[in-house]
C-alpha cells in the first residue's frame, strides 16, 4: 500500500488530484498521508491515463483544426475574389443553417457488448469509453463483456439514445427437440452409496484396481471424481462421491447427474441410519436403486436378513417377486464384482439410457480446482454431445476455449463423448461444483453466455429464500391444478411417528397429495434440511427440535420447519394447509441459546439455572424451550433473569447469568435453553 503524496509523485500530478479523483470514485480519503489500496491505486493510474491520453488527443484534433482552417481561410480568399456573390450567398446560408440544434442520435445496442465495440460504434477512442466506465465506478478491459444496463448508461454519457437491437437470444435451457435417430447408447453413471463403514470405498478401489489398474502399465490411475470402467466393451462410469450428502447438494444445486445407485450394505451389520438416509435420498431423485450386500466373506454375514429389512423400505429382491436387483460381494476378496457390474450393465440396458454425441457439448462440473502449475482445472462429466479440444465453452460463471482433455487414467484425448469423465484446462476461472458446462460456436458467445450464467445463479439464489411453506401452499395456483406437498417427518419416538403417518394418510384432498418423503427419530439434521432443499419440500417435527447448524442451514436455504407438541395440532395444520385455510405462520426469531451449568434453589423464587449464553443473547420478554438431547421437555416464559444479583434485560453471548422459567423446575445440568420470539410472515 502506498501513501497519496508517494502515489501523486510516480504520476507526476499533485496530491490534490489524486484525491480528488478518489472522492469521485467514493474512497474517503482524510489528507495525503492516507494510504490507498491496490485496486483504488489501479483506479486513479486508469484515470489520469485516460485523461492524458484525451489531452493528447484533444491537441492533435486543435492541431489539425487549425491547419484545415487556415486551408480553408486561403480558399476562401480565392473563391471570393472570383466569385463574390456566390460565395456571400454561401456564407449566409452557413450562418442560417448554425443555429439548429441536433437531434438525439439513437444507437442500436445489444447485450455483452465490449468497450472497443462500443467506440467503435460512436467513433471515439478507447479510452474515451474506459474512462466513462470508470466514472460510472466500474472497471472493465477493452474485451470485457459488459451488461445492458451499463451499457445504456455508457452510450447516454456520449449523448446517444440507446435502443435494444432486436436478437436471436442466447439460452442454456434444453429447449430443442433430439431427433430419435440422432440419440446413441450411452455407459450409465453409477454413485456408490450407504452407511459409514459398510464398505463403499473399498468397493469402488476394487473396482478400479482390477477393471482398470491392471490393464494400465505400472497401475497407475489418477483421482479426478470420476473413472470408467469396461465390461464385455462396454463401459460404466462411477461418480466417487463422499456420500448421499454430496448426492443430495449437488441435487440442491439443481444437478441431478446420476442414473443408478448402488446401495452398499454390510451383511454382518444390517441396516443403520445413513442406509435408510441414502435410501430416501435416491428415491427422492428418482434414480434406479440397485443393492450391493458387502463383506459376505465374514463369518457373521446374514445377506437374507439383510433383504428382509430392506423390504421395510420398498426395495424387494427380484427372487422375491420384487423389482429391485440384489448381488452378494466382498469387496475385500472381489467376489461377485463381476456380476454387480453385469447386473448394471443389464439395468441399464433395461432403461436405454441414451444421449446426441453429434450436438454441441453438454456437461457438469464435479469437481473444481487451481493448480499452481495448470491453472483453472475442472472434472466435467460430459452429458450429451461431444466435447473437444479447441472448443470454446462457457463453465458456470467461467468461459475460454478448451486446451486438454485429461482422462481418469492421465491420458490426453482429442474429443469426449457422452458419460465421460474428463478433466478440463483453459478456462479463465475455477467454476463451482454442479456448474453446467456448454460449448458454443465463438469465444464472444462464450462470455456472453458466462455473463448470462452469472445472473440466473443471482436469480436462483434469490429463489432459494422462496421455498414452499405451509401457509403460503394452495396460494397462487389454479384449482385444477394438481399440487404435491411434500413434508420431511421427523418425530421423538417410533409410536409418534406411526400414529402422525397413519393420520396423515386419512388427510383427502382433491388436486392435492401429499408425499412423505422421509421420515424419521430423533432431532432434526443437516441432512434433513439439505433434502428438503433439493427436493422442495416442508420439515415437520414432532417434540424435536434442529440443531444449531440445521437451524442455520434451513434460514439460508429458506426451508420451513414446524415443530408441534401436540399430534392433533400438526395433523389440523396439515389438514387446513392442503385446503388453503391455515392462518398465517409465526416464525420463531431464534435470539440465542444459554447452557445450563448449574441449578441452585433461591427462597421465594424456587429453582433457579445459572446459565452460560453460548449463542446470540437471553432476554427477559422472549419466551424459552427447555431441550434435552434436542428433544422438547417444555414451552414457556422467564420469570426472571439476573446477571450477579441484579434484575436485567438482556445478557449477550459469552456472559453467566441466572435464569428462572415460569412454573417450571425440572432444571438439569447440560440442558438448553432456547429463547425465541414470534413473529407474523406474510406470504
Amino acid at each position: 500500500m502506498k501513501r497519496i503524496y508517494e502515489l501523486a509523485r510516480e504520476l507526476g500530478v499533485s496530491s490534490k488530484k489524486v484525491m480528488e479523483i478518489l472522492s469521485g470514485l467514493g474512497v474517503t480519503v482524510k489528507s495525503s498521508l492516507s494510504s490507498v489500496a491496490e485496486e483504488e491505486e489501479f483506479m486513479v493510474r486508469s484515470t489520469i491515463e485516460a485523461e492524458d491520453k484525451v489531452e493528447a488527443t484533444k491537441e492533435t484534433e486543435k492541431v489539425e483544426v487549425d491547419r484545415k482552417i487556415l486551408q480553408k481561410e486561403d480558399m476562401t480568399k480565392v473563391v471570393v475574389a472570383e466569385q463574390p456573390e456566390v460565395a456571400v450567398q454561401e456564407k449566409e446560408s452557413q450562418i442560417s443553417e448554425e443555429p439548429k440544434v441536433e437531434e438525439k442520435k439513437i444507437l442500436y445496442i445489444s447485450d455483452g457488448m465490449t468497450p472497443r465495440e462500443i467506440a467503435q460504434k460512436i467513433n471515439v477512442k478507447e479510452s474515451e469509453v474506459i474512462k466513462k466506465l470508470i466514472k460510472l465506478k466500474t472497471l472493465a478491459t477493452i474485451n470485457q463483456a459488459l451488461n445492458i444496463s451499463l451499457i445504456e448508461r455508457v452510450v447516454s454519457e456520449f449523448g446517444y439514445e440507446p435502443k435494444l437491437k432486436e436478437e436471436e437470444s442466447l439460452t442454456f435451457e434444453e429447449s430443442e427437440i433430439e431427433n430419435e435417430a440422432d440419440l446413441k447408447p450411452r455407459p450409465p453413471i453409477v454413485t456408490v452409496m450407504g452407511h459409514v463403514d459398510h464398505g463403499k470405498t473399498t468397493l469402488l478401489d476394487k473396482i478400479q484396481k482390477t477393471k482398470i489398474a491392471s490393464k494400465e502399465f505400472r497401475g497407475i490411475t489418477q483421482k479426478i471424481g470420476a473413472y470408467q470402467v469396461e465390461i464385455s466393451g462396454k463401459k460404466i462410469t462411477f461418480i466417487d462421491t463422499p456420500g448421499h450428502e454430496a448426492f443430495t447438494a449437488m441435487r440442491a444445486r439443481g444437478a441431478n447427474v446420476t442414473d443408478i445407485v448402488i446401495l452398499v450394505v454390510a451383511a454382518d451389520d444390517g441396516v443403520k441410519p445413513q442406509t435408510i438416509e441414502a435410501i430416501q435420498h435416491a428415491k427422492a431423485a428418482g434414480v434406479q436403486i440397485m443393492v450391493a450386500i458387502n463383506k459376505i466373506d465374514k463369518p457373521g454375514a446374514q445377506p437374507e436378513k439383510i433383504m428382509q429389512q430392506l423390504t421395510e423400505y420398498g426395495l424387494i429382491p427380484e427372487e422375491w417377486g420384487g423389482k429391485t436387483i440384489f448381488v452378494k460381494v466382498s469387496a475385500k476378496t472381489g467376489e461377485g464384482i463381476d456380476e454387480l457390474l453385469e447386473m448394471t450393465l443389464l439395468l441399464a440396458e433395461l432403461m436405454e439410457y441414451k444421449a446426441n454425441p453429434k450436438t454441441l457439448a453438454r456437461g457438469l462440473v464435479l469437481e473444481a480446482k487451481l493448480d499452481k502449475n495448470r491453472g483453472p482445472v475442472a472434472t466435467i462429466l460430459v452429458q450429451k454431445g461431444t466435447l473437444k479440444v479447441g472448443d470454446f465453452v462457457c463453465v458456470g460463471a467461467a468461459s475460454g476455449r478448451i486446451r486438454a482433455l485429461i482422462n481418469d487414467r492421465g491420458k490426453r484425448l482429442k474429443e469426449a463423448g457422452p458419460s465421460t469423465p474428463v478433466e478440463i484446462l483453459g478456462i479463465n476461472m475455477v467454476p463451482e461444483a454442479g456448474d453446467n458446462l456448454i460449448a458454443v460456436k465463438s469465444d464472444k458467445e462464450a462470455k456472453l453466455m458466462a455473463e448470462k450464467m452469472l445472473n440466473k445463479k443471482k436469480e436462483l439464489q434469490m429463489q432459494r429464500m422462496k421455498k414452499p411453506t405451509l401457509s403460503c401452499f394452495v396460494q397462487g395456483t389454479n384449482l385444477s391444478e394438481v399440487k404435491e406437498l411434500r413434508l420431511i417427518l421427523k418425530a421423538d419416538s417410533q409410536g409418534s411417528l406411526e400414529a402422525i403417518l397413519t393420520s396423515l394418510a386419512k388427510i383427502k384432498e382433491e388436486n392435492v397429495t401429499i408425499n412423505i418423503l422421509s421420515s424419521g427419530t430423533g432431532g432434526i439434521s443437516e441432512s434433513d434440511v439439505m433434502l428438503a432443499s433439493a427436493s422442495q419440500a416442508i420439515i415437520i417435527g414432532f417434540n424435536v427440535r434442529p440443531s444449531n447448524t440445521a437451524l442455520k442451514l434451513a434460514s439460508e436455504e429458506g426451508i420451513d420447519i414446524r415443530t408441534y407438541r401436540v399430534i392433533y395440532d400438526l395433523i389440523e395444520d396439515i389438514s387446513k394447509a392442503v385446503k388453503g385455510l391455515l392462518p398465517p405462520k409465526y416464525e420463531e426469531t431464534i435470539l440465542g441459546r444459554a447452557e445450563v451449568r448449574q441449578t441452585f434453589k433461591v427462597p421465594k423464587i424456587g429453582l433457579v439455572a445459572g446459565c452460560y449464553v453460548v449463542d446470540g443473547k437471553v432476554t427477559r420478554d422472549a419466551k424459552v424451550r427447555v431441550l434435552r438431547d434436542n428433544v422438547i421437555i417444555h414451552e414457556g416464559e422467564l420469570s426472571s433473569l439476573k446477571r450477579f444479583k441484579d434484575d436485567v434485560k438482556e445478557v449477550n453471548q459469552g456472559y453467566e447469568c441466572g435464569i428462572s422459567i415460569k412454573d417450571f423446575h425440572d432444571i438439569k445440568e447440560n440442558d438448553i435453553f432456547e429463547i425465541y420470539k414470534l413473529v407474523e410472515v406474510a406470504c
